[in-house]
């Protein structure tokens, strides 16, 4: 059995992290194992179960310049005591050089880096990301992308357009997502919208996801439909500004909060429209989640357009007013779609997780095999 180290922030509930968790879960792990570098201290939600699926957690001194020292360290220590981990796979964004200089150094032959998002956050470590973003090709030995434009932005245009780079699908179980008419009545039920019209959003609360737009948009949609809601699920560092936001536009009444929940696939059996009004993104999970419960979905232009595989699915630039986004969600709501087809079309366009692991574990075999 080979082991691989999977760098990531930390395992909560996210895209990228319940991504990795569809595979684990559909990987032979008998022949593979995760293990998970975790950048950040806090304990992620996902770590019970990847300790009872055989994993691993191991924590890093974290992505600060003056512990460059400690992490080198600490890389050293962790692939000296497990000679079965073979593989590093980073996912990170810019700040994945740190793991992939620190496994070079310390000798790890197989550094792959996967390209999970089109942009990076301008914060006050934005130089700091560019400087890191640049040590990524020298410091990797294979190229995974979600996306063409994620392996645009972090490859070059060269890279994405001769597709010198592997595309790993943000593949998912398509059976858990499938529309149920008996669970959207339950879930609404106890959400208490069975009258409403929901507008459906879930993702982590960041600049990058821009639920504020959202929320602003919600009046002009109110007046084309008056019980139209908002139901948002996640968590986030800028909750609690939404929050303010929706205060302050008197729509207390009108929007949802759910929190980080667990069962994310029952709540999109209560929306009526799925929305992901983004800055920026690789390729959403929750984008192909809302497609493969067959629920009409509009997204910005910052989306990829990889990301539309159902024919419910249209994108809108973010300059547009919110008085048109309004319009073009009931324009997707009163089109004559199927809910039940939204699995079958998933499939089709590659994001079976089934189908996708079986990919995702031939490739760790054959790369552990060509070491030998």
């Amino acid at each position: 059995m080979i082991r691989i180290l999977h760098s990531v922030s930390n395992m909560d509930r996210a895209g990228i992290e319940t991504m990795l968790m569809n595979y684990y879960r559909n990987i032979d792990r008998t022949k593979i194992q995760f293990d998970f570098l975790a950048n950040k201290p806090k304990i992620g939600d996902y770590e019970e179960e990847i300790k009872a699926l055989g994993g691993h957690i191991y924590r890093s001194p974290g992505f600060m310049p003056q512990n460059i020292g400690k992490y080198m360290d600490y890389m050293r220590r962790i692939l000296s005591e497990d000679r079965d981990i073979r593989i590093l796979h980073v996912h990170n964004e810019s700040f994945g050089a740190f793991a992939l200089v620190a496994a070079r150094k310390c000798g790890m032959p197989n550094r792959l880096f996967h390209a999970h998002s089109t942009n990076i956050k301008r914060d006050f470590k934005y130089l700091y990301k560019l400087f890191c973003k640049r040590l990524i090709p020298k410091n990797s030995t294979m190229r995974l992308a979600c996306s063409k434009e994620a392996a645009r932005f972090f490859f070059g245009s060269r890279v994405a357009d001769f597709g010198d780079y592997l595309t790993i699908h943000n593949a998912i179980d398509l059976g858990k997502f499938a529309f149920s008419e008996e669970t959207r009545a339950e879930m609404r039920s106890q959400l208490g919208l069975s009258d409403k019209f929901v507008i459906g959003h879930i993702g982590r609360f960041s600049s990058e996801k821009n639920q504020t737009r959202l929320v602003e948009m919600l009046p002009e949609i109110q007046k084309l439909r008056r019980n139209a809601v908002l139901l948002l699920v996640g968590e986030g560092e800028l909750a609690q500004d939404v929050k303010k936001r929706v205060s302050e536009l008197s729509l207390s009444e009108s929007v949802v909060f759910t929190g980080s929940v667990p069962d994310t696939h029952r709540y999109y059996q209560a929306m009526d429209v799925f929305v992901l009004p983004s800055l920026f993104e690789g390729l959403p999970v929750t984008g192909i989640e809302a497609q493969a419960n067959g629920l009409p979905c509009l997204f910005s232009s910052g989306v990829p357009d990889e990301a539309a595989s159902a024919e419910n699915t249209a994108f809108l630039p973010l300059s547009e007013t919110n008085e048109r986004w309004a319009q073009e969600i009931m324009l997707l709501y009163g089109k004559n779609n199927i809910r039940s087809a939204g699995g079958c079309i998933m499939k089709n366009a590659g994001y079976d997780i089934g189908t996708e692991a079986l990919k995702l574990q031939e490739l760790y075999l054959s790369i552990a095999k060509a070491e030998r």
